[in-house]
Order: C-alpha cells, then structure tokens, then sequence
C-alpha cells in the first residue's frame, strides 16, 4: 500500500512539528500570522467542514480574496481529504453558478461582498449542500470548531486540487492536480532554480486562485517555512510598488502587463530587498528586461508554464539570462520541441513544446477527449510553438494558433511585438493575422503607448520602420492600431482573440 501522504499536512503541520510554529507565515496588511496561527485556522476548517458532511473527494470551491482565510480554506479542505477549488472571487454570479455547476461542488466558501452579489443564483444549485460566508462571523465560526484533527489518510496519488483553465477563450476546463504535484515544483523550480530558503520573503501580484500566483505567493513560501506577503487589492502598478517598498521581499513575482506598468510609475521606490524578480503569463521583451534592470538593479527571470504543469518548466537563471529567451528546462521536467508528425525538430526549427513532470495535471474534469488529446503518456501538449538555439535557451514563437502567414511564409507574433515594444514610444503590443480586401495576409500590430506619446499616422510610418530595421521586412505590422490597454484575463494572459474581434483595421497605412 502507497504511503500516505497529504498536502495539507506536508505544507502547514510539518513547520510546527520542525519548530517553526511562532514564525511569520502570513504578512497582510497590518496582520502577522504565524504558521501556529495557520495551522490552527486550517484545523479549524477542516473540521467545521467535516461537522457539515463534506467527504472525500468532494469539492470545496473556494472565492476569497488573498490573505490567511484563504490559506486556510484551501488547506482545510485537503485536510479532510476534500479537494479545494480556487475560484477568481471577482467574477460574475452566472460565471459562479457554472462553476459550482461544473465542478459539483459540495460547500462554497465565499466573501461576504461576493456572497451579497452572488445569493440569487446559489439557490439552483444542484450539487451545493452549503456556503460559509467569510465575513463577520468567520471568526466565531472557527472558534466554534475543534483546533484538533489529524490529516486524512490520503495519498501522494489522490487528488488534493483543481484549478481552472480556459486558454485564449472558451469555458473555463478544471486540471486536477494530486497532493504530491507541489512538491515537483517546490523543489526543482522554488529551490533548484530561485533557491527560496526560510530567510526569504515573497510578494506576488498574481493571485492564488491561479497556478502561477498560488506557487508564487504560497505554495512555495510554506514548502520552504519562508514568509509571504498577500495582498488582497486589485493588483495596480502604484500599489504594488509601494507594497514592495514597505513589506521588502526577497523574491518579487508579477507579469509583462504589470512590469510595464510599474516602468511607466514616476515614483521613487526602494526595492533594494529584492535578489530576484520573476516573469510568467506572457513573454518578457528584452527591452523590459533591460530597462526594469537598469531602474531597479534586478534581473527578471522570464519563465513559462501552464495551469496543468502546474508552473514554471522553462525558465532564464539569475546570472545567466538572455534577454527575449525563456531559458532552459527547470530540473525535474523534460521537454521537446516536435514536428506536426511528433519529430524533435532540429536546433533553430520551430515546432510544438510537449513538457512532462511529475507536476503535470492527469486529465481534466469531465473533457476525456480533450485529456485524450493533450496529455498522452505522461506528456503534455501545451500548445506553444518554440525552438532552440545553438546554446541551449528556448525562444518563444506564439501559440500554435496565433502563427500568421504572409509571403507564404509564417510570422511568429511575438517576435514581432518583441521589435515594437523596443522603440521608446511603445509600453506594449501585440500583433494578429489581418487579411486586406484582396484576400492577401499581413500583419496588424495593436499598440498601447507609453505617457507623452500621441497615436498620429507619423508615428504609425516611424514604427513600420523600425521594425523593418530589426527583423526581416516582410513581417513589418501593414496596419497599426492604437489602444488605450491590451485586452487581458485575470491573469494578465494577452487575450488574443479579443484583438481578432477588433480587427476591422481603419488605422494603418
């Protein structure tokens, strides 16, 4: 019989019998929660969810904004051996009742704001037996449970977590993930790649209910017995500047969107804490790698994965990094970069990227075609299109689906954004496929400008040029089109088919 093993017990238990209990776990807002305190709430739940009938594997989903509630429904739930489900605790009531829908979830545990909102719609729930409104009676509510449970007997095979995925559009997919996935993560890319001991203090602007913000700004601050910074505001450049400043992480996580916003802050911050700042979500332009560099005096190591890896598989190493490169495979995970017959391609060829790692999510919740499709024997088919130099580091190229062809040739998007967004009036870009009334197809950059920069046909003429300077000229964007913000999800992935949907192109030359 498999050892028993559970999350829940690994991440939060283990530091108070490892003596770290009267350690800050927690930092929010003006609260200081040590790891004592967390495993005690954590308890807490589990069993005044245990006392409401959930079992094993039921759902929990969970909408809580980041702070200590939400560590300790997410714990409590695989505790018991119930299976926590993050949700986005800022989406719409009909966006919830598909959820707990989808995901047959048992009990919600939900803000007392998106409670109020959301109410009318819980009624119809068919699989919903309960909801725990965190809000003024959340501490009484925990109080009223026993402070003592010993983790269930799951094991390192059983599911603990899902987290929802939806790519570039379509309804949000569940991956379901084991209790053993974090500690892949944990320990080949928190430890082997940023080397977080208990002496560091992370900050991530992403949030937990996502994979990215949830290893960042949890997961693996609690495997290492290290300190994390939650904020539970909206994640604004200005803001999470001065929460930088005055919380001063060690390790700093956050995406493009917001590392070009945070350039584009005039403020004068102190983040001298910082050894190394982290990138995910979108590529990283080398041009904000070198300015937020030359600012601040910090790498920023670009990175890419995916919500059924779980995080990072590809990533740039603190000293060695390539501006515009992702870097290299993160220790415990293979990668290939194949050909539409499952080839490996040769060095400098472009092709598909199939990742495999003992973090990689098994299937997803009621899609046994899409599993079927995307994760066969133990490899998972990301959709991303990348290849290798001669060196070693992998380039990425775009999604396998936002590839353009023009001249016959095929235009990877992100190498022409990459061009733009060097020329100092350009924050940010993006480029789609765009077909002229000919029928003949070129590309379309849309462009959000820096301060002080006005869109005018001179500009659009300088930009062309520019990057026809830079990359061959047939990839040269034909038309331009000026935006106020580049259309994103909640996780400042680009939103691409949204740009589609907006190209009836009357900019440009």
């Amino acid at each position: 019989m498999m050892e028993a093993f559970n999350l829940a017990d690994q991440f939060v238990d283990r530091h108070l019998r490892e003596g770290r209990g009267e350690k800050i776990a927690i930092r929010c807002g003006d609260r200081a929660v040590t790891y004592a305190q967390v495993a005690e709430d954590t308890t807490r739940v589990g069993n005044g969810l245990r006392a409401l009938g959930i079992q094993p594997p039921e759902r929990v989903l969970i909408a809580l904004p980041d702070g200590p509630e939400f560590a300790a429904a997410y714990f409590g739930a695989m505790k018991i051996g119930a299976v926590a489900v993050p949700t986005n605790p800022s989406l719409k009531p009909a966006d919830y009742a598909y959820l707990l829908d989808e995901s047959e979830a048992a009990a919600l545990i939900v803000q007392a704001d998106v409670h109020a909102q959301i109410e009318p719609v819980l009624a119809d729930r068919r699989f919903l037996r309960h909801v725990i409104v965190c809000g003024p009676d959340w501490d009484e509510w925990l109080a009223a449970q026993s402070a003592d449970l010993t983790a269930a007997l799951t094991r390192a095979i059983d599911p603990a977590f899902w987290l929802w995925t939806s790519g570039s559009t379509g309804m949000p997919k569940a991956a379901v993930h084991l209790h053993r996935d974090w500690i892949c993560c944990c320990e080949n890319y928190a430890g082997g790649v940023l080397g977080i001991t208990t002496d560091d203090v992370t900050f991530s602007s992403s949030k937990l209910f996502h994979a990215y913000g949830l290893g960042n700004g949890l997961m693996f601050p609690f495997h290492a017995g290290a300190t994390t910074v939650l904020y539970p505001g909206r994640p604004q450049a200005a803001a999470i500047l001065k929460a930088a400043q005055e919380f001063r992480p060690t390790l700093f996580f956050s995406v493009p969107t917001l590392y070009a916003a945070m350039l584009e802050d005039g403020g004068s911050y102190d983040l001298g804490s910082v050894r190394l700042a982290v990138s995910a979500a979108e590529p990283l332009p080398a041009e904000m790698f070198r300015r937020w560099k030359q600012r601040f005096g910090v790498e920023i190591l670009d990175g890419i994965g995916s919500t059924e890896a779980l995080h990072i598989y590809l990533s740039a190493r603190a000293g060695k990094v390539r501006p515009g490169s992702t870097g290299e495979p993160v220790p415990g995970y293979e990668i290939r970069i194949v050909d539409a017959e499952g080839a490996d391609v040769p060095r400098g060829s472009i092709g598909d990227l199939l990742v495999r790692g003992e973090s990689t999510a098994r299937l997803y919740w009621n899609r046994p075609d899409l599993s079927e499709q995307r994760m066969r024997d133990g490899w998972f088919y990301s959709g991303d299109k990348y290849w290798i130099d001669e060196d070693g580091y992998f380039w990425y190229a775009g999604r396998s689906d936002d590839m353009v062809r023009v001249s016959g040739q095929w235009v990877s998007p992100i190498e022409v954004e990459s061009a733009l967004v060097e020329h100092e009036a350009v924050m940010e870009a993006a480029v789609v496929g765009h077909t002229e009334p000919g029928g003949l197809g070129t590309v379309k950059a849309f462009v959000v400008l820096r301060q002080g920069f006005a869109g005018t046909d001179e500009l659009i003429r300088d930009l062309q040029a520019f990057v026809r300077q830079r990359i061959a000229p047939y990839k040269y964007p034909r038309r331009v089109e000026f935006l106020a913000e580049l259309p994103k999800n909640a996780t400042g992935k680009l939103l691409r088919y949204k740009l589609r949907e907006l190209d009836c192109g009357q900019a440009g030359l």
